[in-house]
């Protein structure tokens, strides 16, 4: 049998009251559970939702999260206080921390991401109602057969493990998110899992303890959910500032965690995995054999793999070259006695030298230069630059640099406004963007510009000067064109040093 008919068959005899505020969405919603349930309800807003509940009991409820007069997560806190046990689903597009939050609090069954994917929500219903034709078999055998205790019991523990189940179903959600804001913090976590199971394996941990610094290792980094977006996906090296707030994603990390009984020793484990041995990690500032056991592992998981892993601004390390640093740092950064095993643990380990933070596809590049474009022309700008001619030093892609310089733009400027001056610049930018768009094309030093090109190509300084500056006698275009290797041009610095030299 399918999915879809054992969805059917469960659904068969059961309610549902489902209430969203968007009429076409709750029109094609309604369709689908009608060929599903025996009767399905509808109310516009959660006040609506909540009156109609109060009249009569449904099976299960579903609800979007704004709505007006009153919102879902209030409509689901009054339902929850009257009737605890009621199975709840929440479909919305809402996805920010404090959401996923609300429904641990409340105990919600299950949380879709809208637009609406029905493969995922039959198998979010299929779980849920599974357990709801459950609970109503569990309470006709107590009202008619005393002899079932002992199934009843065990349907109780099925049912505990379902909620456990529910709570790690949640915790993944937030780390798939994390994942999906930025790659390579979720690659990161799966190694760190990886590793501190293998150096408790290597100090002799048993199966259970192994699989219980895995899971630590997969949620340590959950608290980067309240980190914005603005500081997580940057690419580039974090100011002094940014680097004390991605610092709170401990904290938060760990009292996202401590809030659910089952989690608290995790929540432990994860909350300090930033400290030192010396005593100068944070948050607490812990030394030695105060920082827990587990934790102790983990720092050196962790720092392992940040090692081995490129980065925008920083190459990695070798295994060995990674493997002397943790030894070097040992009862300073790390606990000499972890080392010992880690070292053993981690020299066999195989390490993929192509992670990094190198955007890999269209999207990500995408949300990769976002941090390198320039507001005004929609080049990318000097701090891209800068990457890229310190990486082209050892890939080589890039052979020519042209270098377009605007000149009298200051006087410019005085005579016209700064905001004509920023509109031609837009419109330099733009032009460049469309008739050389297979190259990178940088905004230089406010009103120059510069393309890379890994071949020779030419371009027409009096086609851009007809175009944008014909009617303005005192400004005018130069060209120039640099061999990268000849030049020796592999910062930004080489460059602006042979123009003050030329």
């Amino acid at each position: 049998m399918t999915l879809l008919k054992k969805l059917k068959h469960l659904c068969a005899d059961l309610s549902v009251l489902y209430v969203e505020d968007d009429d076409r969405l709750r029109e094609m919603v309604v369709n689908y559970l009608l060929k599903l349930f025996k009767e399905v309800v509808i109310a516009e807003d959660g006040q609506q939702g909540l009156d109609i509940f109060r009249k009569r009991a449904f099976d299960l409820v579903m609800t979007d999260i704004q709505m007006p007069n009153m919102n879902g997560i209030q409509m689901i806190d009054a339902i929850k206080s009257e009737h605890p046990e009621q199975e709840v689903i929440i479909l919305t597009a809402f996805s920010e921390a404090s959401y996923f939050m609300d429904a641990i609090r409340l105990d919600v069954s299950g949380y879709l991401i809208k637009p609406v994917d029905f493969e995922s929500l039959n198998t979010t219903l299929h779980r849920i109602v599974d357990k709801i034709v459950a609970m109503q078999e569990n309470r006709l055998y107590k009202q008619k057969l005393e002899e079932l205790v002992e199934l009843e019991v065990a349907k109780n523990g099925v049912l505990e493990r379902e909620k456990i189940y529910n709570y790690e179903q949640t915790l993944l959600a937030l780390v798939e998110m994390i994942e999906k804001r930025d790659t390579y913090t979720g690659g990161h976590s799966q190694r760190v899992a990886s590793y501190c199971k293998a150096i408790a394996q290597k100090m002799g941990c048993n199966d259970e303890e192994s699989e219980f610094i895995y899971r630590a290792g997969i949620l340590h980094d959950i608290g980067k959910i309240i980190t914005p977006d603005a500081i997580l996906l940057k690419p580039g090296q974090l100011k002094q500032s940014e680097y004390k707030l991605i610092q709170q994603h401990v904290v938060a990390g760990k009292q996202l965690l401590e809030k659910i009984p089952m989690y608290n020793e995790l929540a432990l484990v994860i909350g300090s995995h930033h400290e030192r041995y010396d005593g100068s990690g944070y948050p607490n500032g812990l030394e030695g054999d105060a920082i827990p056991f587990y934790s102790r592992i983990m720092i050196i998981a962790d720092a392992f793999d940040a090692m081995t892993t490129n980065r925008i601004y920083k190459a990695r390390l070798t295994q060995a070259e990674a493997l002397r640093e943790i030894e070097n740092n040992s009862a300073k950064q790390f606990d000499p006695f972890v080392v010992k095993y880690a070292i053993e643990a981690l020299r066999d380990i195989e390490i993929n030298p192509n992670i990094g933070q190198t955007p890999s596809g269209e999207i990500e590049q995408e949300r990769f230069a976002y941090f390198y474009k320039d507001q005004i022309t929609g080049l990318y700008n000097q701090i891209y630059l800068d990457l890229i001619l310190t990486q082209n030093a050892s890939s080589k892609i890039y052979k020519y640099l042209y270098f377009i310089s605007m000149h009298n733009f200051t006087q410019f400027n005085t005579f016209h406004g700064w905001q004509e001056g920023d509109l031609l610049l837009g419109m330099i930018g733009k032009y460049l963007l469309e008739s050389y768009d297979t190259y990178l094309i940088f905004r230089f030093e406010g009103d120059d510009f510069i393309i890379l090109s890994a071949e020779d190509i030419e371009i027409s300084i009096e086609i851009i000067k007809n175009l944008f500056i014909k009617k303005e006698d005192t400004l005018f275009l130069s060209l120039d064109t640099y061999d990268i290797e000849e030049r020796k041009i592999f910062s930004l610095m080489d460059f602006e040093n042979m123009l003050q030299n030329r």
